[in-house]
Order: structure tokens, then sequence, then C-alpha cells
């Protein structure tokens, strides 16, 4: 699930090669919870807020494998593409528009409250 924000002000976070491939970084924005930034092994890179739709846990510390990210906690497995947990378990984290231009990754945080 995206969350709806204006996309009108992209906010550099990091390079590419700040995260490690399999690995993650979260970004702390003032009015935004915590997102969890993902760069794959194929160096697609994703973004959701830092919390499982399970019971919270952050998923920034989760393992990485292919568009998916395995929850810390109960092992909930969840798709970075579009947040959806994989079956059989249901529930949906929320997803951030990301790019990368020239390796600095951006995203679209919602407007400061």
């Amino acid at each position: 699930m995206n969350i709806a924000i204006s996309t009108s002000a992209w906010t550099p976070v990091c390079h590419i090669d700040d995260i490690p491939r399999l690995g993650s970084r979260v970004v702390h924005h003032a009015g935004c919870e915590p997102v969890a930034v993902f760069r794959a092994s194929d160096d697609h890179v994703f973004a959701v807020i830092d919390r499982c739709p399970h019971k919270g846990g952050p998923l920034s510390a989760g393992l990485v494998h292919g568009h998916s990210v395995s929850c810390p906690l109960h092992g909930w497995n969840i798709n970075l593409e579009d947040g959806q947990a994989l079956a059989p378990d249901q529930g949906c984290a929320h997803t951030l528009p990301v790019r990368v231009e020239a390796g600095e990754i951006l995203l679209a945080l919602p407007a400061r409250g």
C-alpha cells in the first residue's frame, strides 16, 4: 500500500553503495515513521515504513531475499514491491515511492505536518 503524498519534492537519503546488497538502512524524517530502504541483490531499491503489519517488528532488521523481506519477529514475508504479506499471511506494509538517479537514492517522503 502506497502512502498518499505529494511527489513534487524528492528527498535524497543516501547513495546506493551506502546499502549493501541484501541489506537495508533506516531513514528518519520529521512527520513520518522511520522508513526502511532496502537494496536487493539485483540493485533494485525499495522503501517501506519500518513496521511489519503483523506485530510491528522492524522490517529493516529482517533478511532480504529476492524482492521480499522476512520480519525478524515472526518470519512474515513482505513483498517489497507492493508491501503485501505473502500467503498464507495477510496484511500490508506501507510502501513509499523511491528512485535512483546517478547512484543517489531519493524518496518521496510525506510533507511535514
